[in-house]
């Protein structure tokens, strides 16, 4: 794996758990919102944009540097939508990054033809 697909996969680790992060207090702000005088829905709902709209331009980089098929990429982009996707994700890419470590050394000492 070259650098430049490693820090596509970077980023769009970064960006996943926070993303997920905001989804979830988006609700809760929605919940509060239809019960109490609590109306922090505008802010939460501009934060979750954003980020939400950081992963998916992360998540076409990644797509397109690490040549996924469409059902792994359709996979990464539902966990997006669900509102603790965010954190498998985050889960799913960082196993696959370690992965990728163990294999690039086993393959640099010879050991194994990964």
């Amino acid at each position: 794996m070259d650098i430049k697909t490693a820090s596509s996969l970077h980023r769009l680790r970064l960006v996943s758990a926070p993303e997920a992060v905001s989804f979830l207090l988006l609700l809760v702000c929605s919940v509060l919102k239809r019960t109490t005088e609590f109306n922090a829905v505008p802010v939460m709902g501009a934060i979750h944009g954003l980020l939400f709209v950081l992963y998916v331009i992360f998540w076409l980089d990644a797509w397109n540097r690490t040549k996924w098929s469409f059902g792994t990429a359709a996979l990464y982009f539902v966990l997006s939508v669900l509102p603790t996707g965010g954190f498998f994700a985050e889960r799913k890419l960082k196993r696959a990054a370690d992965d990728e470590v163990v294999a690039a050394r086993a393959r640099r000492e010879g050991t194994v033809n990964a």
